[in-house]
């Protein structure tokens, strides 16, 4: 198995594993949607517009916009996340999802030019490789009209370090070791499996995100903070 591929099956068998429509529905996760909410409230185009949300997993975001009056088509790796989304969907007959299909942010399956607002609100932590972050964003603009806008989410370098210190982990065996490579090389492993512990993934500094953003010939507009440091 190739490394790439490995590292794709550890990440799909976390999601496998982990509740995520549920996740930002309870305890400390509800400040990450409630923020995230009112930044895209803020930068989204008005509605009705044709959102793409990639990496949108069960929904979260996708269902409540086409209820808000957009064209709303997600996609997402997981097949288990698209089949809860258009499961989902099918429970808001009124505004239901334009689409909902497996596929992937390197290559999405859009015309040129065929969308108002893209969201990236997982992708980019997801994937590991600097090459691959930016051909994601590069398809981003590919698919986005003339003054439209790119949202996508980064996970902070430092991340690890404040949840060890926030839950504790720093004090359980394996952790610290997380953190040391996270800091150093921004490369978040998991090699004992523990969920809370998050999967693979790439933590950034904002100066990284900036020149990604740049490099894939997009305009960084801001960089905001969406809330609570997500977790390893």
């Amino acid at each position: 198995m190739r490394d790439h591929e490995r590292l794709d099956a550890e990440i799909a068998g976390h999601y496998a594993e982990v509740p995520e429509r549920e996740r930002l529905a309870r305890g400390h996760w509800v400040l990450e949607r409630v923020r995230t909410w009112e930044l895209l409230g803020r930068h989204l185009p008005p509605p009705p517009g044709t959102v793409l949300d990639v990496g949108g997993a069960a929904g979260v975001y996708a269902l409540p916009l086409a209820e808000r009056g957009y064209e709303v088509h997600l996609v997402d790796p997981v097949a288990r996340h698209v089949e809860q989304a258009l499961q989902a969907s099918a429970g808001q007959p009124a505004a239901p999802l334009a689409s909902a299909t497996v596929g992937e942010a390197r290559r999405l399956d859009r015309p040129d030019a065929s969308v108002d607002a893209v969201l990236l609100l997982g992708p980019l932590y997801h994937l590991t490789g600097r090459a691959d972050r930016v051909a994601a964003l590069a398809e981003a603009r590919r698919v986005l009209r003339p003054g439209g806008v790119v949202t996508a989410a980064a996970i902070s370098r430092f991340a690890s370090t404040y949840d060890g210190l926030l839950r504790g982990f720093l004090d359980q065996p394996g952790f610290e070791a997380i953190v040391e490579r996270d800091v150093r090389e921004g490369q978040h492993r998991n090699p004992t499996g523990r969920p809370e512990w998050f999967t693979t993934a790439y933590f950034h500094l904002p100066e990284e995100l900036g020149q990604e953003v740049t490099d894939a010939g997009l305009r960084l507009h801001t960089v905001l903070a969406a809330g609570r440091p997500r977790p390893p």
